[in-house]
């Protein structure tokens, strides 16, 4: 395959994407029409945030996917995927979503991380740690643009890794509270609907960040002061209905709210 050639087929899936997300709608799958790598999958994802950024949205952080054994496994990889967060997809504290332009909307539980120094490449969990201005109980809103949440893993990472939305709870000090092994609630309109442990994000969120600091340096980034890193799910996602409330709650962290319309 030419370079051009490739460059226009990176192009084409990525526009496919960004428009199905823009009209709220599935797209194909990229597999089903090309063999992708992940390798390129990532350029395609890439794409698709620069179209973004053409529009006006800036980066401010990242999210961390396949952060659990189990769904490692499902999915016959052995290592963390990754996806870009833009401002436009930060949603306020006790805000509301407007789930009318998702297509298939789900939430999960997260731990998220301030970043208040640059980070990037190899480090080790002290320098990681130096490296953390707030830690925070969050959740993140997923969306697959391929019907029934049905994909390869080329094609997961090219749709962004599912990321759609997400929210963060009050910033609190990260040498009060250690995030390896924390009790997670989920409750919708009062609720409860799920409970989990930080621990389920790859034995302890400390561990994701690492890895986020190491697939940026991979992909030409760093992590930046004032961006936040999603560390990824505590729980398997819930279906996301229109009219909720949904309450997050980490014991330590406080909690992270949000409704829908």
């Amino acid at each position: 395959m030419s370079a051009s050639h490739d460059a226009d087929l990176v192009a084409a899936f990525a526009a496919r994407l960004d428009e199905a997300a823009l009209a709220g709608r599935t797209a194909e799958r990229p597999t089903d029409t090309a063999d992708l790598d992940p390798a390129t999958a990532y350029r395609v994802q890439r794409a698709v945030i620069e179209r973004r950024i053409a529009r006006g949205e800036a980066t401010i952080g990242v999210k961390m996917g396949f952060t659990s054994r189990a769904k490692m496994i499902q999915m016959g990889v052995d290592d963390v995927i990754w996806g870009l967060l833009t401002d436009a997809m930060l949603i306020e504290e006790g805000g509301v979503l407007d789930t009318a332009g998702l297509i298939q909307p789900r939430i999960e539980p997260e731990i998220a991380f301030l970043i208040g120094r640059p980070l990037s490449g190899e480090v080790t969990p002290a320098e990681a740690v130096r490296a953390v201005a707030g830690v925070a109980v969050a959740y993140e809103v997923l969306d697959s643009r391929y019907a029934d949440f049905a994909f390869t893993l080329p094609d997961v990472i090219a749709d962004n890794a599912s990321a759609a939305g997400f929210g963060v709870g009050p910033w609190q000090d990260p040498g009060a509270v250690d995030p390896a092994n924390l009790g997670l609630l989920v409750e919708i309109d009062g609720r409860p609907v799920a409970t989990g442990s930080s621990a389920a994000i790859l034995g302890n969120p400390l561990r994701s960040l690492i890895a986020a600091a190491r697939l940026a340096a991979g992909a030409g980034l760093e992590l930046r002061p004032g961006w936040i890193v999603l560390a990824g799910a505590a729980t398997a996602a819930l279906p996301l209905p229109k009219g909720v409330h949904v309450r997050v709650s980490a014991a330590g962290l406080g909690r992270a709210e949000v409704s829908t319309r």
